[in-house]
């Protein structure tokens, strides 16, 4: 399977890249699965880059914060609107609540100005599944945890199911904690959130450090860390020099258009 970065950017958009948001595509059934990790603002637009957004064959959303998800208003659009409309409806993974986060989020002041009214059409389109410990989506298994973040929010492991298939763990938004870290033993690689620097006086509870990163990675016993969700406040190379010494594999930073194969193919 391969990974490729469309946006990287922590809690916000940064000048350079999308919010969160990572394709994972491996071959499946005579063609190319595609799953979209998480859709944070920007991404729709910047899957053009990479693929037709009508080819997307499921979205999983880690969590319910608008960086992590605002752009399926934007996949709807186009899945509505566009020349090449309708498109086919496609499972939305998601943390309990998805489908009224998502209506919630594309309501628009009705015309006198009375109550808010969703477009309907946003709530029926996507075939909305609730994360589940372990449940499968065209060619990957997708195993998940509870990770420590203030929503209810999932890291997960991705894996390719062939012979020899590899694997991928997303952290998602979260502190240190052990659950991460079970869920990405031995993986390939561990995409993780790096939106902290380490220093002293970090709230708890919320974001990873590099540093705190790495050792994740490092006690896990994955293959490759690759750092991300990282805000445009900090300086990315800053940022992978406080995770290099706490690492003994190889570590980098997820920009966009950044691109790793995993597994067999």
């Amino acid at each position: 399977m391969e990974l490729t970065v469309v946006g990287s950017s922590g809690s916000v958009p940064g000048p350079d890249s999308p919010a969160s948001s990572y394709l994972v595509r491996a071959p499946f059934e005579g063609g190319t699965f595609a799953l979209v990790l998480d859709l944070g603002p920007g991404a729709m637009g910047a899957l053009y880059r990479y693929l037709d957004p009508r080819d997307v064959g499921a979205v999983a959303l880690s969590h319910l914060h608008p960086d992590h998800c605002l752009d399926l208003c934007a996949l709807y659009v186009g899945a509505r609107y566009s020349p090449t409309a309708p498109w086919p409806s496609i499972p939305v993974l998601g943390p309990p609540g998805t489908r009224e986060r998502l209506v919630a989020a594309y309501m628009v002041p009705a015309a006198d100005d009375a109550e808010p009214v969703p477009e309907a059409g946003i709530g029926s389109h996507f075939e909305h599944r609730d994360w589940a410990p372990s449940q499968r989506v065209g060619p990957f298994r997708l195993d998940t945890v509870r990770v420590d973040h203030p929503v209810e929010t999932y890291a997960v492991r991705v894996s390719e199911e062939v012979p020899g298939g590899g694997s991928l763990v997303f952290s998602g938004d979260t502190g240190p904690c052990a659950a991460l870290v079970e869920l990405a033993a031995g993986a390939d690689l561990l995409l993780a959130e790096a939106s902290f620097r380490d220093v002293p006086g970090n709230p708890p509870h919320l974001h990873l450090s590099a540093r705190e990163a790495a050792e994740a990675a490092r006690e896990a016993g994955v293959g490759t860390l690759v750092l991300t969700h990282i805000p445009p406040w900090y300086d990315r190379d800053e940022v992978l020099a406080e995770a290099l010494p706490h690492f003994d594999g190889p570590v980098a930073v997820a920009t966009p258009g950044a691109t790793w194969t995993i597994g067999p193919c």
